[in-house]
């Protein structure tokens, strides 16, 4: 579908809920006309259309928080959007993290919650997924994914085998770094090849049984 063929509103606007692609966190609802949709999906930075002022502002261009885009959805109706993004600072003009921050309707203590580890690793999967196509000069991450399979994989070997020393070491600390460098350029390689890390839990669930 081409951007013409949504179901634009009178005013030639449609709503866009902004979620945090990590955790899930929707962090504002704003609107988006053609050119700010536009501009969203050349730059994979969030723009929008302010109906106050009647203008296209770019998100951070005044306070700084921009927000990298990973993807962008449309509903089923076609007449909402989805962008799905990597926040650099808060979303709301409050300074709070979401615009979402008042509950009517709090939910209960007991509610399941994503671990720390859980919320890491997704962070660390879309900020990876953010920088396909940076520059190399800019980003390391950008530079493995540039360099490609080879230089990933003979990486990916040598953090195993810190991983290795480090447990022979018996030092708890050493091995969670080498742990976590080990889990990074594991995620890189994902991102290099196109595996998703859903694919990878169904197989831990298929041995699990």
């Amino acid at each position: 579908m081409s951007i013409d063929e949504l179901a634009w509103d009178g005013r030639g606007l449609l709503p866009v809920i902004v979620q945090d692609a990590a955790s899930g966190a929707v962090l504002t609802l704003a609107y988006a006309n053609r050119d700010a949709l536009e501009k969203t999906l050349a730059e994979r930075t969030t723009w929008l259309f302010s109906r106050s002022r009647n203008e296209l502002w770019h998100k951070g261009a005044t306070s700084g928080y921009t927000q990298d885009v990973v993807s962008v959805s449309y509903d089923c109706d076609a007449d909402a959007l989805l962008y799905r993004v990597v926040p650099h600072g808060p979303a709301c003009h409050t300074g709070a993290a979401s615009c979402f921050s008042n509950d009517l309707l709090a939910a209960p203590a007991d509610a399941p919650d994503p671990s720390s580890f859980e919320r890491s690793i997704a962070h660390l999967r879309t900020t990876i997924a953010s920088r396909r196509g940076a520059s190399p000069e800019t980003s390391y991450t950008a530079k493995l994914l540039s360099d490609g399979v080879d230089r990933i994989g003979k990486k990916v070997g040598e953090e195993a085998t810190e991983v290795v020393i480090a447990a022979k070491n018996g030092d708890a600390r050493e091995i969670a770094w080498e742990v976590a460098d080990l889990f990074y350029h594991t995620l890189v390689l994902l991102e290099e090849r196109g595996v998703s890390l859903d694919a990878v839990g169904a197989e831990l669930l298929r041995r699990a049984t």
